[in-house]
């Protein structure tokens, strides 16, 4: 480390202190006086920092414009020069410069040193002719007023040089690479073993699914060396732990120890070639990491496809700002938010329980969000994901959420693709019955207890649901607003409908909704549902416990979809309110329960 702290004024004082007494009464002020100093004058500076008689006498025979001139190291060419030239010489080591400067350096009375400085909008007459003494610019009186730049001779040493440095960084105009060579992205053909049903029996979860999918792309012969996993920790908790033997762990020193799992199948391997980056507890490098590789495109020419897949909670949450400064240089990727909802990882509580991160997600203008349910959801996600990202190259990103909840997956309903991709799409239909009808919408893991409620409905209460599921509440407000506002600027023509109005069709029964996330998530679209529109949701803090009491205490489950679903009939009219008692009864739900926003 160098330390920049004092500038060559002086230098002068310190061959003169022969008993460190200067030193001992830099030691003794906080940066606060410092700064005091400079936003005061010479006569101040002698008073109040040469304090003692054997202080003073350093100074005696210095003008008070000479002591206002003693400099620090950061405003000083002649100790800057010295600093970076002994960095950068030096070898074998990084080299750090800690150099202190002033706020506001060179603005004299109008800011130098003083907190107004940011504010300062300009500097008048005088502050302007003393900043032209100050620094010694060639600018005569008559011309102060007009402010001119100060143009150095083209064939002069110093514009020679900044002219080759502005050359060797690409030109007077920054540019950026808007595409580089397009990838070919696998068909939808290539996850067809994702689209069918997992099989009487065998449950997975949503994040074993985009696991797979990444080991797919990993052995893609055209693509596999442009795919980037990227993970902070847990490896093995996401499943990952087949990439250690397949492609590696990155690391430029290759590996120097004996692992501790050395002796297994999927141990712990790192390797110069690897392509794995495994960051360690440690999301904001993490997710520079995988803005790296998302802007790769622009900065190399080469497009990656990076994989980044993390806890949710501990993604966006996090790394907001990280996340929106991706979107701002039209990063390119994925983001997996890991054991997503707030009521899918039980026994993390706060800590792990994500309710919002979908929410923050739709901040960003150039995030594509979901939350799929299905394998099936998730490889059409993923494939047209690709599609826009590297074969069409569009300037968007993907955040999508995965669960380690294991279940079965049916098939995918045929011909729901392009409806998956619009964030909602028809699963299955009520029967045909005159009776009581409601919609039943959901996503994630919670879309499964909604399934459960329609057969509850209907085997309880004779009421029939169509299904839809929704993997992409994001998508459809998107999509609402920007019908709207076709509508806005198209008066005399036929309106359009959005897809949520599509779906739903012109039949006014109620609507119910229900997701692992607040109810601001599944809210957004309650301007393009016509009818009755209930949303249900986790709002309020994670906890500990099962995930079915976890469901039950935020009001999510089977039971309370039932409930709403039955209540909003009653509020219709079309069925009797002592139904909706007696639903209360049958599933024990208690009217004296807590709101959980306030437990």
């Amino acid at each position: 480390m160098i330390k920049l702290i004092w500038g060559t004024h002086w230098d002068a004082l310190f061959e003169r202190d022969k008993k460190g007494i200067l030193k001992k009464r830099m030691m003794e002020l906080c940066d606060g006086e410092y700064q005091t100093f400079k936003a005061k004058n010479g006569a101040y500076v002698r008073e109040h920092f040469f304090n003692t008689p054997e202080l003073r006498a350093l100074v005696a025979d210095w003008t008070d414009d000479e002591v206002w001139n003693l400099n620090r190291g950061g405003h000083d060419i002649f100790k800057i020069f010295t600093a970076y030239n002994a960095a950068v010489n030096h070898k074998g080591q990084p080299t750090l410069i800690l150099a202190k400067t002033i706020k506001g350096f060179g603005m004299g009375q109008s800011g130098e040193a003083m907190n107004i400085s940011h504010q300062q909008k300009k500097l008048d007459k005088e502050s302007v002719k003393r900043f032209r003494d100050r620094f010694s610019i060639p600018v005569a009186d008559a011309d102060l007023e007009k402010l001119p730049y100060l143009k150095l001779p083209e064939d002069s040493p110093e514009f020679k040089y900044m002219k080759e440095r502005r050359m060797a960084l690409g030109g007077f105009l920054p540019s950026r690479r808007g595409k580089a060579d397009a990838l070919a992205v696998p068909e939808l053909s290539k996850f067809d073993a994702l689209l069918k049903a997992s099989g009487e029996g065998r449950e997975l979860s949503t994040t074993m699914a985009i696991v797979r999918i990444m080991n797919m792309l990993l052995k893609d012969k055209q693509i596999g060396k442009n795919v980037v996993p990227i993970v902070p920790d847990e490896s093995r908790t996401f499943g990952m732990e087949g990439m250690f033997r397949q492609v590696g762990i990155w690391n430029q020193e290759g590996q120097n120890y004996v692992p501790e799992d050395h002796d297994q199948l999927m141990f712990y391997k790192e390797s110069k070639t690897g392509q794995v980056l495994q960051e360690g507890i440690n999301e904001a490098g993490a997710m520079a990491d995988w803005i790296a590789a998302a802007t790769s495109y622009s900065v190399h020419g080469v497009q990656m496809i990076p994989f980044y897949i993390c806890y949710s909670m501990f993604g966006l949450q996090r790394t907001m700002d990280l996340c929106w400064a991706a979107a701002d240089q039209r990063s390119r990727g994925f983001l997996i938010g890991g054991t997503a909802g707030r009521t899918t990882l039980n026994g993390e509580g706060l800590q792990h329980e994500d309710g919002h991160s979908l929410i923050l997600a739709n901040l960003i203008p150039n995030c594509i969000s979901y939350d799929p349910t299905f394998q099936y959801e998730v490889a059409v996600i993923a494939q047209d994901g690709m599609r826009r990202m590297f074969a069409e190259q569009e300037d968007v990103y993907y955040y999508i959420t995965v669960m380690n909840e294991n279940y079965e997956h049916p098939e995918m309903p045929k011909g729901a693709e392009a409806d998956i991709i619009k964030g909602m799409y028809k699963f299955a239909k009520g029967g045909k019955g005159k009776g009581p009808r409601v919609n039943l919408l959901g996503s994630g893991t919670i879309f499964r207890e909604v399934i459960a409620a329609a057969e509850l409905l209907k085997a309880d209460w004779g009421v029939e649901a169509d299904i839809f599921g929704c993997p992409s509440f994001n998508e459809l407000v998107r999509d609402g607003q920007d019908v709207e506002r076709w509508n806005l600027l198209h008066p005399m023509e036929k309106p359009k409908q959005s897809h949520v109005e599509k779906q739903l069709g012109a039949s006014p029964v109620p609507t119910v909704a229900a997701t692992d996330y607040i109810k601001l998530y599944a809210d957004q679209i309650r301007p393009f549902v016509k009818g009755r529109y209930v949303t249900l949701g986790t709002d309020g803090f994670g906890r500990s416990d099962t995930r079915e009491k976890l469901r039950h205490f935020f009001e999510v489950d089977r039971h309370w979809v039932t409930l709403a679903a039955l209540k909003a009939l009653a509020d219709e009219g079309t069925i009797d309110r002592e139904k909706v008692a007696a639903a209360m009864v049958k599933y024990n739900l208690d009217p004296a329960k807590p709101n959980p926003m306030s437990v």
